[in-house]
């Protein structure tokens, strides 16, 4: 593996694609005890339907958090994480809208963990005694996030504010969904997308990236295989279907989950960018530095919850701003009358550098964290760019930037707000 070197980071990372379509992307850090090695696959919660041995597929809500649950049962009744924990080991895993991740953590017998990773993730053993098994498993997750006050304020808000688009539905799908997964839906779904040309190894640590190439090739095979093709997802207008949806629930003061849709990013520079520009926005609009964040505060308006950021999945993105108010409305309110002032009136440039300085020098840190550095640089990937070169991003950003994603994406009519208020037996004087 040859490294590619990024001099405005002062990193250098070996990249390689392998015979089997695996992507493996090693970054070293010499010296350090701790090693971090992230397995993920291209396939999350939205990923429903696709194309996949010539036949086209639907799949119920809630399979890739499902597969995520039963990768950990191996053949001969294995206990993957016991033997994690035997090697002094920590493993995880977690399923996001757009793409499964499958982790672990050493400090020695790294080798051998990182074979096991590859094996365990890669060998898909669903009877229909352990699906079942499990069926119940998530159910009980499902009821627990229906208890959630934070769960069910976000999921109505994704709910009220896109009409179509599969970010609609939970990821770990719903207790109907759920009871029509079965092994062979399961078999299906890891067959089309667990498969290395739809996946991607990165490796953190003090660590040989030929050791990591080899055993990549070793334990997955240098087979090309079949990755399935996911169907398209239906095209948003941007204006969202519900701007108000309330529901009651045992909290002590209302709290709240606005969004401001915004359009979906194109793989590669330019998305990014823009990511990035609404990164920025957000900090100019309501950052905890910013005018409106502070009057708000003085107001008694908002609390120290209150804050929020730009998110984007595929074919999907929006500004989101959470918290706790006794008047969620005046906040939103409050929001949109200030993005219309900065769209009008602009930034200061001193600020507006200030601001950049600060958002460049917080992702340069962020490099010092395995779990970020690991993360992004898969989702990134998948996203058709490389995390290393972002620092050339942000010089492409200019204040005129800010000021037109605030004047296009925080409107009214781009608004839905989502609270949760309390019972009127929990409310106090």
């Amino acid at each position: 593996m040859n490294p590619t070197f990024y001099p405005k980071l002062d990193e250098q990372v070996y990249w390689e694609k392998l015979p089997n379509g695996l992507t493996v992307a090693v970054i070293p850090r010499p010296g350090f005890s701790r090693k971090l090695a992230y397995f993920v696959t291209d396939y999350g919660a939205m990923h429903l339907k696709f194309t996949f041995g010539g036949e086209e597929h639907t799949t119920p809500a809630g399979v890739a958090h499902y597969l995520e649950h039963k990768m950990f049962d191996m053949p001969g009744n294995r206990d993957v994480s016991a033997e994690f924990a035997a090697l002094g080991a920590i493993t995880n895993a977690f399923t996001s809208y757009d793409l499964t991740a499958y982790y672990f953590s050493c400090t020695e017998n790294f080798d051998e963990c990182l074979r096991l990773l590859l094996e365990f993730v890669s060998t898909p053993c669903f009877t229909a005694e352990s699906v079942e098994k499990e069926r119940g498993i998530i159910d009980q997750e499902i009821g627990m996030n229906a208890d959630a006050p934070d769960t069910q304020v976000f999921e109505n808000l994704m709910t009220s504010t896109f009409r179509s688009h599969p970010i609609r539905v939970p990821i770990l799908g719903t207790s109907e969904t759920i009871r029509q997964i079965t092994p062979e839906i399961l078999n299906l779904c890891h067959k089309a997308f667990y498969t290395p040309g739809n996946m991607m190894l990165c490796v953190v640590g003090d660590v040989d990236a030929e050791s990591v190439r080899t055993a990549a090739l070793e334990v997955l095979g240098e087979e090309m295989r079949e990755v399935a093709i996911k169907a398209p997802f239906p095209t948003e207008e941007m204006t969202t279907p519900v701007k108000y949806t309330e529901k009651t629930m045992e909290v002590a003061m209302p709290t709240f989950s606005m969004a401001f849709k915004a359009e979906s990013l194109p793989n590669g520079e330019i998305g990014v960018k823009e990511e990035m520009v609404a990164d920025l926005a957000a900090e100019a609009l309501f950052g905890e530095s910013s005018g409106l964040y502070l009057k708000m505060y003085e107001d008694g308006l908002i609390d120290s919850a209150f804050g929020g950021g730009f998110e984007a999945v595929d074919d999907c993105a929006m500004l989101i701003i959470s918290g706790d108010s006794d008047d969620p409305e005046s906040v939103r309110d409050a929001i949109i009358a200030e993005a219309a002032r900065i769209a009008e009136n602009g930034i200061e440039e001193d600020r507006f550098l200030r601001m950049k300085r600060s958002a460049l020098g917080r992702r340069i840190r962020e490099l010092d964290s395995f779990d970020s550095t690991c993360f992004r640089t898969c989702a990134y990937y998948y996203s058709g760019f490389d995390y290393f070169a972002f620092p050339g991003i942000y010089e492409q950003i200019s204040s005129e930037d800010i000021r037109r994603f605030l004047s296009r994406v925080v409107t009214e009519e781009r608004c839905s707000l989502s609270v949760i208020t309390p019972h009127e037996e929990d409310i106090h004087e």
